[in-house]
C-alpha cells in the first residue's frame, strides 16, 4: 500500500443522508422501549424520555453541523475537539473511539443482526455469536472495496429500512386492537431522576449516530454545503420516524405487554416491533420483522463501519497512531488496515457483554466527549469568529449550553446507574491519557483541511 495525496470524494447528498439516518437508526427502537417501561412504569414517561433524548441529538447535531462546516476534514470529532481544546483532548477521543465506541457499535449491531436473523430461521444461543462475527467480516470487505460501494449499498439499506419502519408504524397506528386508552395506565409519579436518566440514556442508544457523518467528511463531495444539511435534515427525519413508531407501540398494546419485551430480564421473550406486527400481519408478523430489524441492524453497522474508520486514518495522519493506519489502498482510496482492525475489535467485543451492556458502555463513552465538542462551538465562536461558518447553531448560545449542562447530567447519572459502562469508559479515558502523556506529547503534527483531497 501507499499514501495518495487524500481520500476520493465518492459521497453524495443522498449517500451523505443514508448514513445519518442509517446509522441512527439500528437496533434501539426495536428493543429500548421495553427497558424504558420497566424503568418508567408508564407510557407518559417513557414518551418522555424518548423526547428529552431526541432533542438532546438534535441540539447535539447542530453544533455538530456547524463544527462540520467549519472544518470539513477526514475525522470529524477528533478534528473539532483537536481545534477546540488542543492535540491531547482530540487523541483522548480518539482512543476512546478507536477501542470503545465504534468496536461496540458494530459489535452490538452485529450481535442484534444475528438474533433477528435467528428469530426468523429458528436458531439461538451460541450460533448468534458466530453469526455476528460472520456478518462483521463480509461488511468490514465490502468496506474495503471503496467509499463509493459502501456509500451505495448505505442508500439501499436505508431506503429498505425507512420503507419497513414507516410500515410497521402506521400498521401499529392503525391496528383494529389498537386504543388510545393504552397511553393512560400506568403509575403517573415522576419515577426518579436516577430512573429517568437511566431511560433516557437507552433512548439515546436509538438515536445514537448523527455524530458519525463528519468522520467522513473528507469523503463527501461539497461537504460544506452536504455535510450540515444531511446532518440537520437526517436527525430530524428520525426524531419524526422515532415518534409515530412509539406512539404505535403504546396504542397498539397494553403497557404490560410492552414491558414485558425482550430485554435482558426477558430474554426469551419476543422484541416490542414483532408483537405489534402481530396486531395487523397475523402469523407471518415475527418473520417479517425480524427480516426488517436485521436489515436496520445492518444498515447501522454499515454506516459504523464506513465512518468510524476515518478517526483512526485522521489520528495517524497527525503522527499520533501507527502510520499504517492512515495508509490507503492504492485502487480504492480506504484506509484499508484501519478498516481490518476496527473490524478485528469488533469481533472481539462481539464475545463479550450482553446488548444492553454493550449499548450502554458506548453511549457513556461517546458522551463523554460531545458534551466536550458542543464546548468546542463555544470556544470557536470567541476564538475564531471570523472563520467561515455556512451553518450557525440555531439559538446560540442557548442551544450548546443546554446540551453540555444536560450531558454533564446524563454522565452523572449513569455514574450511579451503569457503574459496569462507566468503569469502562472512564478506565480507558485514563489509559489513554496515560499513553498520550508517556509517549506522544509534543508530536502532533496537524494536517490541513486541503489534505483530504
Amino acid at each position: 500500500m501507499t499514501a495518495p495525496a487524500g481520500l476520493r470524494r465518492g459521497l453524495g447528498p443522498w449517500a451523505s443522508a443514508s448514513i445519518v439516518v442509517g446509522t441512527i437508526i439500528g437496533t434501539g427502537v426495536f428493543l429500548k422501549s421495553a427497558v424504558m417501561a420497566q424503568l418508567g412504569g408508564s407510557p407518559a414517561w417513557v414518551l418522555a424520555a424518548w423526547a428529552v433524548a431526541g432533542l438532546l441529538s438534535l441540539f447535539g447535531a447542530m453544533t455538530y453541523a456547524e463544527l462540520g462546516g467549519m472544518f470539513p476534514s477526514a475525522g470529524g470529532e477528533y478534528v473539532y475537539l483537536r481545534e477546540g481544546f488542543g492535540p491531547a483532548m482530540g487523541y483522548l477521543y480518539a482512543w476512546n473511539r478507536f477501542w470503545i465506541a465504534t468496536p461496540g457499535s458494530i459489535a452490538a449491531y452485529a450481535v442484534g443482526s444475528a438474533t433477528f436473523l435467528g428469530t426468523a430461521l429458528g436458531y439461538r444461543g451460541g450460533p448468534v455469536i458466530a453469526i455476528a462475527i460472520g456478518l462483521v467480516a463480509v461488511f468490514t470487505a465490502i468496506n474495503c472495496m471503496n467509499v463509493r460501494a459502501g456509500g451505495q449499498l448505505q442508500t439501499a439499506l436505508t431506503a429498505m429500512k425507512v420503507v419497513m419502519i414507516g410500515g410497521l408504524a402506521l400498521g401499529a397506528l392503525a391496528a383494529p386492537a389498537g386504543r388510545w386508552a393504552h397511553l393512560t395506565v400506568g403509575g403517573h409519579g415522576f419515577p426518579g431522576a436516577s430512573a429517568f436518566g437511566a431511560m433516557v440514556l437507552s433512548a439515546l442508544w436509538a438515536y445514537d449516530g448523527w455524530n458519525n457523518l463528519p468522520m467522513a467528511a473528507g469523503e463527501i463531495r461539497d461537504p460544506v454545503k452536504n455535510l450540515p444539511r444531511a446532518t440537520v435534515i437526517g436527525a430530524l427525519a428520525v426524531l419524526a420516524i422515532y415518534a409515530a413508531v412509539n406512539l404505535g407501540y403504546f396504542h397498539a398494546l397494553p403497557f404490560a405487554e410492552i414491558a414485558a419485551s425482550r430485554s435482558d430480564a426477558y430474554p426469551d421473550a419476543p422484541p416490542i416491533a414483532a408483537k405489534v406486527a402481530a396486531q395487523f400481519l397475523g402469523g407471518p408478523a415475527q418473520a417479517v420483522l425480524s427480516i426488517a430489524m436485521t436489515i436496520s441492524a445492518l444498515s447501522a453497522m454499515n454506516g459504523s463501519m464506513l465512518t468510524g474508520a476515518r478517526v483512526p486514518f485522521a489520528v495517524a495522519r497527525d503522527g499520533l497512531a501507527p502510520a499504517a493506519l492512515a495508509r490507503l489502498s492504492p485502487g480504492a482510496g480506504v484506509p484499508t488496515i484501519a478498516v481490518v482492525v476496527q473490524g478485528g475489535l469488533a469481533c472481539l467485543l462481539a464475545l463479550t457483554g450482553s446488548f444492553d451492556q454493550l449499548t450502554d458502555a458506548v453511549v457513556f463513552a461517546s458522551w463523554l466527549f460531545y458534551a466536550l465538542n458542543a464546548g468546542s462551538v463555544l470556544l470557536l465562536r470567541r476564538r475564531a469568529p471570523g472563520r467561515p461558518r455556512p451553518f450557525r447553531v440555531p439559538g446560540f448560545p442557548v442551544v450548546p449550553v443546554i446540551y453540555v449542562a444536560i450531558a454533564a447530567l446524563l454522565l452523572v447519572n449513569t455514574l450511579w446507574t451503569a457503574p459496569w459502562a462507566s468503569a469502562l469508559g472512564l478506565g480507558m479515558t485514563a489509559l489513554g491519557g496515560l499513553v498520550y502523556a508517556g509517549f506522544l506529547r509534543g508530536r502532533a503534527r496537524p494536517q490541513s483541511d486541503a489534505a483530504d483531497g
